[in-house]
């Protein structure tokens, strides 16, 4: 014959005192309160599985479950128990469940896709995509099931954001969310990426134009204001080279000293944008510098490290700073326009050929059967080239307007 147990009662609960060894303090149907010698209070119920063993079920602590809270989910085990289901079996499919939802919300797939392919992706890049996510796609839909977001749930975020009239954040947010659906999809948490539904439905950013000053008087000028430039050393000798070797802003402020080959006179990394290695020829304008530089550097990983901290490189903004400090303005000429300066001149002043001139600015080129240029090939002419136009804006600089010769033998 069963025997009877007294319901607990909401006081006994609280008064309860722990002891020098555990007990349990029964209140029927399987569910009892267990008491540890250290004062703690854990909700338990004991009950008979299908295989005859004993099964056990823990419910959470007192006070964080009170005595009317156990005896519910008590009853919901019963209940389950009746209809042939094992309640701790449920309890933890129903982890899994929530641990799963959890993994796959907007939110965690964005982080996950951070941290897989992040660095895959130009540093800034991924700072502004972070930024934009942060800002207007978390707040809104970041806890949501990624396999549940359709091109509505972005196309109204993407209008919050166009609203502001920030159509920069806005193109950044959008490829964010894209690549991330697309990461979503290929790992099997998402049918699709819904971004594309979306073309026509928004306003285009029409990007700017970097400036670049194109006349050679005026780029004489330039030059001569910024030889003038009294910075620090490492930045002005930063800002010199960048002329003479027009490599995007951020492959040169992340130059490395074992990237250097101070006998063949050449810079070989790989680009940024695109991971296919590249050959920048220096001129002896250029090695001159380096070398003045070194015992200052050299023992450190980066060519240009950052003032504050030496382990990283300089910082995007060093350049610019230095053109602002110089009194040259963003509608004159930006770090990234001294691309534009060197394509110009060395096309329509100094007559270089297309080919090198595209190899040297580490863009695709290809043969009359549409295949990519090896980017190690032209390298003797790419060498010329490079001490010509290093020449060539010392003749600016020294205020002169005369076009030096092709190099002999060449």
């Amino acid at each position: 014959m069963a025997r009877l147990v007294k319901p607990l009662t909401a006081t006994q609960v609280q008064n309860t005192k722990p002891k020098e060894s555990m007990y349990k303090l029964f209140d029927g149907g399987g569910l009892f309160l267990q008491v540890t010698p250290a004062g703690g209070k854990h909700w338990k119920l004991k009950y008979r599985r299908d295989d005859g063993k004993e099964g056990l079920l823990s419910f959470g602590a007192y006070p964080d479950v009170s005595l009317e809270q156990a005896r519910k989910k008590r009853d919901e085990a019963r209940t389950q128990k009746a209809a042939g289901i094992d309640p701790a079996e449920a309890k933890r499919r129903e982890k899994l469940e929530r641990t799963d939802r959890a993994k796959n919300t907007f939110e965690a797939v964005a982080l996950e896709w951070m941290e897989v392919h992040g660095s895959k992706v130009a540093e800034k890049s991924l700072q502004s995509y972070q930024r934009v996510l942060e800002r207007y796609a978390f707040p809104l839909l970041g806890k949501m099931p990624v396999n549940s977001l359709r091109s509505p749930d972005f196309l109204e975020v993407l209008r919050c954001v166009e609203a502001t009239g920030h159509l920069v954040s806005m193109k950044f947010l959008y490829t964010a969310c894209s690549l991330i659906m697309r990461f979503a999809a290929a790992t099997g948490r998402a049918d699709f990426d819904p971004l594309p539904a979306l073309r026509g439905s928004l306003k285009r950013h029409k990007p700017k134009h970097f400036a670049a000053i194109t006349e050679p008087e005026e780029v004489g000028r330039i030059l001569r204001v910024l030889w003038q430039y009294r910075g620090t050393y490492v930045i002005t000798a930063a800002l010199k080279i960048s002329l003479y070797i027009f490599v995007r802003p951020g492959e040169l402020r992340k130059a490395k000293w074992e990237e250097i080959d101070f006998d063949a006179c050449e810079w070989r990394y790989h680009v940024t944008k695109t991971n296919i290695p590249h050959i920048v020829p220096l001129a002896p304008q250029v090695m001159s510098i380096l070398k003045e530089l070194h015992p200052l550097t050299c023992h450190k990983e980066y060519v240009f490290p950052s003032l504050r901290e030496a382990r990283k490189p300089m910082s995007h903004s060093a350049i610019v700073c230095a053109l602002r400090g110089a009194g040259i303005g963003a509608e004159e000429l930006t770090a990234h326009g001294f691309r534009a300066v060197a394509r110009t001149l060395l096309d329509e002043v100094l007559g270089e050929r297309y080919d090198l001139i595209e190899h040297q600015l580490a863009h695709t080129v290809r043969d009359p059967n549409g295949r990519a240029y090896n980017r190690t090939q032209h390298l003797p002419e790419r060498h010329r080239m490079m001490r010509r136009w290093a020449t060539y804006l010392d003749i600016l600089r020294a205020g002169k307007d005369e076009i030096p010769p092709f190099e002999v033998g060449t």
